[in-house]
């Protein structure tokens, strides 16, 4: 037994550092009525002596002090709350991070919380890292406010095994002063973005831009045109899927859409909008301080992303989940602190995020800025990428059918029906 999780392990690893990362890892009101953790549980302990306070390790990728400070505000504060409780953060890379979690569930050595990219979330769960917290929330009145998206990602086959922690998604970002130019007016539907993109694309401008790379990321760019297309992610090769992956191609053969798209991080097509490169852009909330930063005169404006049978986007963000070992009772009421209203809300705030809990959403800091309330009212849109324990494979697939149908190599019948075959044989 053993020795065949070691090999399934071992076999993660390698799948997992294959498809690449996450849209997380590109450049990275208080509830009424409600009885939150932080509420309930500061009258229930008192400080103990050093040596029998308990520590517990916390894992996470996120870069740089400044987020490092950011997590810290978390654990810092949870000592107020369980003086008898020391959560330790620590810093993995991102590069490293799903190899260390899987050769660590493999040794039997690990933390015992973890910050998860959401996708990754119902594989490691599959694989015996995570704990089934089903019973333990059950009675939580919190888990009711989470958007339906972020709360699925944390779950697999019914069961519960973590907490979102925040969220993000993506809209269209247009540029203004081009837009005005063309008279073209942002586009609500696939129709009017295929018009707009063409009366927008002159010279080494392109009329829009994102991210098409064949990884996670290219995965996380490409679901909500299959979406909207009304498809899924295990039908592929239906009409609808066909549809998705023809509406993309067909804007590279308008050339309105750059081949480039095939190399570009959503980093770089960020550059490419700050630059004048691309009118109008697919990308996320966490770009926003870099355009102000690289082109603090832009000006520009964000929608949702155009309608296709069905308005669609998709999830981006991180859960706390718990590692399955000794101290799941304690990680467990450290994840329900961190969730509250009042500790999630300026946490939120300060790292970029969108709140996974819809009370908390409707504060006004999400709600009244022109460009955060588009992507706030996209969260009731954003579909979670799977949750499902082939996430990976299924994934590799979706990204290496839309590189295939960009490059104009294999129609969208071919590339979709050859992802349909691995993803089918995945789902097995």
């Amino acid at each position: 037994m053993k020795k065949a999780l070691t090999s399934l392990v071992l076999s993660s690893v390698f799948l997992a550092t294959a498809v690449g990362c996450s849209s997380t890892s590109s450049d990275t009101k208080s509830a009424t009525g409600t009885t939150t953790p932080a509420a309930s549980e500061k009258t229930a302990t008192t400080p103990a002596p050093a040596a029998t306070k308990k520590k517990l390790k916390l894992w996470f990728y996120f870069e740089g002090k400044d987020r490092f400070d950011k997590i810290s505000t978390l654990t810092q504060g949870y000592a107020k709350v369980d003086p008898n409780v020391e959560v330790v953060p620590e810093f993995i890379p991102f590069a490293e991070f799903k190899k260390r979690l899987s050769v660590g569930l493999a040794a039997q050595d690990l933390p015992d919380i973890v910050v998860i990219d959401n996708p990754d979330h119902a594989a490691y769960a599959a694989m015996g890292l995570f704990a089934d917290i089903t019973d333990k929330i059950k009675d939580w009145p919190d888990k009711d406010q989470f958007y339906e998206g972020p709360w699925k990602s944390a779950t697999l086959n019914g069961k519960v095994y973590g907490i979102p922690l925040g969220s993000n998604n993506l809209a269209l970002y247009y540029n203004k002063t081009m837009l005005d130019g063309a008279g073209v007016q942002p586009p609500k539907t696939w129709d009017e973005l295929r018009d707009a993109s063409k009366k927008l694309s002159k010279g080494d401008v392109k009329g829009l831009g994102f991210s098409g790379l064949g990884n996670e990321e290219g995965t996380f760019q490409f679901l909500p045109w299959l979406l909207a297309a009304g498809a899924s992610f295990d039908k592929v090769d239906s009409p609808q899927g066909i549809k998705a992956y023809s509406f993309l191609a067909n804007l590279v053969k308008d050339q309105s859409v750059s081949k480039e798209v095939l190399n570009w991080t959503q980093a770089d097509v960020m550059k490419q909008f700050a630059a004048g490169k691309v009118a109008m852009m697919v990308n996320g909330p966490w770009q926003i301080p870099e355009l102000k930063t690289s082109a603090p005169d832009l000006k520009y404006g964000v929608v949702l992303l155009p309608k296709g049978e069905k308005n669609a986007s998709v999830l981006g963000g991180e859960n706390l989940g718990v590692v399955n070992g000794k101290n799941v009772d304690d990680a467990v009421k450290f994840i329900k602190y961190v969730a509250s209203p009042e500790v999630i809300k300026p946490f939120a705030q300060s790292f970029g995020y969108f709140p996974s809990r819809k009370d908390v959403a409707t504060d006004k800091f999400w709600t009244e800025d022109p460009v955060l309330k588009v992507f706030n009212e996209e969260m009731q849109y954003a579909q979670p990428r799977g949750p499902h324990a082939k996430w990976p494979e299924i994934s590799n697939a979706l990204s290496s059918a839309l590189q295939q149908t960009l490059t104009l190599n294999k129609t969208p019948e071919v590339a979709a029906k050859e992802a349909q075959d691995k993803i089918s044989a995945a789902l097995k």
